[in-house]
C-alpha cells in the first residue's frame, strides 16, 4: 500500500463526515427557507393587522362625530326634518358598531385584527426557532469540516450533536412555535 492512500478506516470516517455535512447542509436550507417564509409571512400579518387597526380607528372617528353631531341637534329644539335627520345619524353610527355582511363593523375589525396579530406572533415565534435551527447547523457544518482538517472526530460528534439540534428547532418551529420560549 502506498503513502498516497489513506488507511481504510480514515477514508470511510471521511467519508461519514462527508455524509454528515450534506444532511447539515440539507437542514440549514430547509431552516433557512422555513424562516424566510416565517418571517415574510410575520412581516405581512403585521401590517394586516396595522391597516385592520387603522381601518377600526377611523370607524370609530365617524361614529363619535355622528353620536355628538346627533346629540347636538337633539339638544336643541329640533322640529321633524332634524329628528329624522338623528334617527339617521344613530343608525349609521350603530352600522358602524356592527356589519357582519361586510365585516368592516368595529366588532369585525377588532376581531380581524386580533387575529392577524395571533397569526403574526405564529409566525414571528417560528422564524426565531428557524433562525436558532440555522445558527446549531451552521456550527455544525464548521465542526464536522474541521474534524476531516483536525483528524478530531469528537468535532464531528458535536457536529452531528448541534444538527441533531438544529433539525429539533426547525420541528419546533414547524409544528408548535409558541410552545417553547428561549428569548
Amino acid at each position: 500500500m502506498s503513502g498516497a492512500h489513506a488507511p481504510h478506516g480514515e477514508h470511510g470516517g471521511n467519508k461519514g463526515v462527508a455524509l454528515l455535512i450534506s444532511v447539515l447542509a440539507l437542514v440549514l436550507a430547509f431552516s433557512e427557507t422555513l424562516g424566510k417564509s416565517a418571517q415574510t409571512a410575520g412581516l405581512a400579518y403585521n401590517i394586516e393587522a396595522s391597516n385592520l387597526w387603522a381601518f377600526f380607528q377611523a370607524k370609530t372617528i365617524r361614529q363619535t362625530v355622528l353620536r355628538t353631531a346627533a346629540e347636538e341637534l337633539e339638544s336643541g329644539n329640533a322640529g321633524e326634518a332634524a329628528k329624522k335627520q338623528v334617527a339617521k345619524w344613530k343608525e349609521t353610527a350603530q352600522r358602524y358598531q356592527s356589519e357582519p355582511d361586510t365585516g368592516e363593523g368595529r366588532e369585525q375589525l377588532s376581531a380581524r385584527a386580533k387575529e392577524a396579530e395571533k397569526k403574526r406572533d405564529r409566525s414571528m415565534a417560528a422564524y426565531h426557532h428557524y433562525e436558532l435551527a440555522s445558527g446549531a447547523v451552521q456550527i455544525a457544518i464548521v465542526l464536522a469540516s474541521a474534524s476531516i482538517i483536525a483528524e478530531i472526530i469528537a468535532l464531528a460528534w458535536i457536529g452531528a450533536g448541534l444538527g441533531v439540534l438544529g433539525v429539533a428547532f426547525c420541528v419546533i418551529g414547524f409544528f408548535f412555535p409558541t410552545a417553547v420560549h428561549l428569548f
